[in-house]
């Protein structure tokens, strides 16, 4: 009994904790991942005071915090919007890739972690934060702007890659050969094409077999199958994060819609639960160690995330302002550079603490920078004489085009975190 009343006590603790802190980070402007990643920090192994009966319950809590996020992911998602934004954007997601995987890789290698650590920490880096980006792109007013459709493509592609980015790296975590690798990965792709074959062709089938207009019964069942799925994949060296990804793409029309908004609030939860969970695993006298590294790597991959930007949409058109608007807005970093290091810090711990003070430094550093970039380099532009970055342009919006955004904008925000409500028309293009 005085086990059950401490972990009672803890986890009620922690839970109220979170939400004075989500309310804090909403009144000031800030994402909550930083201060949620600072709060494990607080109580983990090494900080103010540790918690102990409740670190169990957290650890279980974090699993499904990982399944519900990328789950939510693909609910807002549809097969047909997958592979068409995989042909239009792959061209900047190979770019961005480039410009942000190799600068991660190469720091793993300077520092003496190993072939394995580097391919962590290039995903680490690589990956932005959709949710933060959603959150940011909503609250400046710009789900109407040329660029946002091109910021979206670029995370989609993102998303995808995750898929089989994932496997890969849990694949080579786990210390499996080349030809153990090669069946997991072959797994992987063949999962994979198989759903999005299913979900194009017969998903209204599925959809309608998970259907319930009892919202009871939906959940359970969604829930459910989220999870079963999610366990056979990880029994199959898949990461279980890809299993949900896939299971949410499964399902579309208004199954998606009234799963999305009965499992949002248990996302909101679990999502916060899993970024205290990272920090509690983070000895905070690791990070001061890292610190330099972390801000030498936000730096550059700050730039290269500007020019990926940049590159993906003057391939779609867009004047050199919304050209930077779009690279300002790719920078933050947050959930699935976490939930990356989280797989890899059992293999090698040093990864957890950079990546924490990397994310911590870019997922306060995103939201100006998405602000301001394109002010401050039309402030350098006039100071050199080059008006073609002063000159205001007016941006068309055409309603279509708007609506679209607005969309693809929701189907950013599910990965996002939690602090992230999509419009409510992002899931009417299913």
């Amino acid at each position: 009994m005085h086990d059950t009343t401490a972990l009672l006590v803890e986890l009620g603790a922690v839970i109220l904790g979170l939400g004075i802190i989500g309310r804090f980070a909403g009144r000031i402007g800030l994402s909550p991942v930083p201060l949620y990643l600072l709060a494990g920090l607080a109580f983990g192994h090494g900080g103010v005071v540790p918690l102990s009966a409740s670190e169990d319950f957290i650890s279980v809590g974090a699993e499904i915090g990982v399944v519900l996020l990328l789950l939510l992911l693909g609910l807002e998602y549809s097969a047909s919007e997958l592979v068409g934004n995989l042909r239009a954007q792959y061209p900047s997601g190979a770019v961005d890739f480039v410009l942000n995987a190799v600068p991660g890789a190469v720091a793993a290698l300077l520092l003496g972690w190993g072939p394995v650590a580097a391919v962590a920490l290039a995903g680490v880096t690589w990956v932005s934060s959709s949710g933060v980006i959603a959150k940011v792109l909503t609250d400046l007013g710009r789900l109407g702007n040329r660029e946002t459709p091109v910021v979206l493509g670029v995370l989609v592609i993102e998303d995808l890659a995750m898929a089989v980015y994932l496997p890969l790296l849990t694949t080579l975590l786990a210390g499996l050969g080349l030809a153990a690798g090669g069946v997991t990965l072959a797994i992987a792709l063949g999962t994979v094409g198989t759903v999005l074959y299913l979900a194009l062709r017969h998903g209204r089938l599925l959809s309608k077999a998970v259907s319930s207009d009892n919202p009871e019964m939906l959940l359970l069942v969604v829930l459910g199958l989220a999870l079963v799925v999610a366990g056979i994949t990880q029994k199959l060296q898949v990461s279980a994060a890809v299993g949900a990804f896939l299971v949410g793409i499964a399902l579309s029309g208004e199954v998606a819609a009234g799963a999305g908004r009965l499992l949002t609030p248990l996302r909101d939860l679990f999502a916060a639960v899993f970024f205290v969970f990272f920090g509690l695993s983070t000895d905070p006298a690791a990070i001061p160690p890292v610190l330099l590294p972390a801000l030498a790597l936000a730096l550059v991959t700050t730039g290269t995330k500007i020019v990926t930007g940049w590159y993906a949409a003057r391939r779609a058109g867009v004047h050199p302002r919304g050209r930077l608007r779009a690279g300002g807005a790719l920078v933050a970093r947050g959930e699935f550079s976490i939930v990356i290091a989280g797989l890899a810090v059992a293999t090698e711990p040093r990864i957890g603490p950079l990546a924490t003070a990397y994310v911590l430094i870019l997922v306060v550093a995103g939201p100006p920078a998405a602000r301001y970039t394109e002010p401050a380099v039309a402030a350098l532009g006039r100071l050199l004489g080059r008006d073609a970055f002063s000159r205001p342009v007016p941006e068309p919006v055409e309603a279509a085009g708007a609506s679209e955004a607005a969309g693809a904008a929701g189907a950013a925000g599910a990965a996002g975190t939690f602090e992230v409500t999509p419009p409510e028309d992002s899931t009417a293009r299913r």
